[in-house]
C-alpha cells in the first residue's frame, strides 16, 4: 500500500472556533443544510465547548451559524431517518449533553441567531445566556409536528425563561414565530436589522468583556444557580459569589481607576 493511499482524508470542519481577543465565536458550518445538527457536528461542538470551559482568559462566547439563512434548523432529519431506533435515545442524549455543557460554561454566552431556528436550534439558543435575533429569523419548537417532543432541554428551559403558559403555547402548537413576538415574550433580548446580528452580538460581547471578568462570572453563577432556589437560599448563594470578588486585584484596580478618573484595566485576577 502506498503512503498516499494510506493517508486519511482530513476531517470536515462542521463547527469552527475563532478567537478575537477575549471573545470566542463558535460557528456551525453547514449552511447548505441550514446548519442542522448531525452526530459528528455535535462531537465537534462538544470538543470546542470543552476547550472553552478550561480557558480562564476567555470572557464571552458567541454561538452562531454560517450563512444568512439559518442559525440552526435542529437535528439532521436525514441522518435521523436512517438511524436504528435503538440509537435515537443515544443521539438525543448527545444533543442534550452538548447544550448542558454550553449552559454550564462559566463565562457569558450569546446566541447570534442569523436566520431560522427550529427544534434543537431553539434549544441551543435557550442554553445561551442572551439571544440576539436577526429581523429575518423565524423560531419554533416544532417537535410535536413530527410526533416527538423537545428532548434537549426545551420543555424545561423555555418555561423558566418565558413562563409556563407561553411555553405551552409554543411547544403544544409547534408554532413558528417571528422575531418581534419572540422579543415581546422574552425569548429574545434584541432584534437586529438585516445583516447586523453579528455586529450587535459583538458589541454586546465587548461591553461584557470590558467589565471585571471574575465579577461577570460570579454574577452569572449567582443568577444561574440561585434563581430556582428559595429566596433565602438564593441570597446566601449571592453572598458566596460576592465573596469571590473581594480579594481580587480587579476590585482594587476598579477603585484606583475611579479615584484617578480613568478606565480600569482588568486582568481577571
Amino acid at each position: 500500500m502506498s503512503a498516499s493511499s494510506s493517508t486519511q482524508a482530513p476531517q470536515q470542519e462542521l463547527v469552527s472556533l475563532r478567537r478575537d481577543g477575549a471573545i470566542a465565536i463558535v460557528t456551525l458550518q453547514r449552511p447548505d443544510v441550514l446548519n442542522c445538527l448531525s452526530f459528528e457536528t455535535l462531537v465537534q461542538l462538544r470538543a470546542h465547548v470543552a476547550t472553552l470551559a478550561r480557558d480562564e482568559q476567555l470572557r464571552v462566547v458567541i454561538f452562531t451559524g454560517a450563512g444568512d439563512r439559518a442559525f440552526c434548523a435542529g437535528a439532521d432529519l436525514k441522518e435521523r431517518k436512517t438511524m436504528p431506533v435503538e440509537k435515537v435515545p443515544l443521539f438525543v442524549n448527545h444533543i442534550r449533553s452538548a447544550f448542558d455543557e454550553i449552559e454550564a460554561l462559566p463565562m457569558p454566552t450569546i446566541a447570534a441567531m442569523n436566520g431560522v431556528a427550529f427544534g434543537g436550534g431553539v434549544e441551543l439558543a435557550l442554553a445561551c445566556d442572551l439571544r440576539v435575533l436577526g429581523s429575518n429569523a423565524q423560531l419554533g419548537l416544532t417537535e410535536v409536528t413530527l410526533a416527538i417532543i423537545p428532548g434537549a432541554g426545551g420543555t424545561q428551559r423555555l418555561p423558566r425563561l418565558i413562563g409556563k403558559a407561553r411555553a405551552k403555547e409554543l411547544i403544544l402548537t409547534g408554532r413558528k414565530i417571528a422575531p418581534q413576538y419572540a422579543l415581546e415574550i422574552g425569548l429574545a433580548n434584541y432584534v437586529a436589522g438585516p445583516g447586523e446580528v453579528m455586529e450587535v452580538a459583538l458589541q454586546w460581547a465587548e461591553e461584557i468583556a470590558s467589565n471585571g471578568p471574575v465579577a461577570v462570572r460570579a454574577a452569572k453563577a449567582a443568577i444561574d444557580h440561585g434563581c430556582e432556589l428559595p429566596l433565602k437560599d438564593g441570597l446566601v448563594l449571592e453572598n458566596r459569589c460576592y465573596e469571590r470578588v473581594i480579594p481580587t486585584r480587579d476590585r482594587l484596580e476598579a477603585l484606583a481607576a475611579f479615584a484617578e478618573k480613568r478606565k480600569p484595566v482588568y486582568e481577571g485576577r
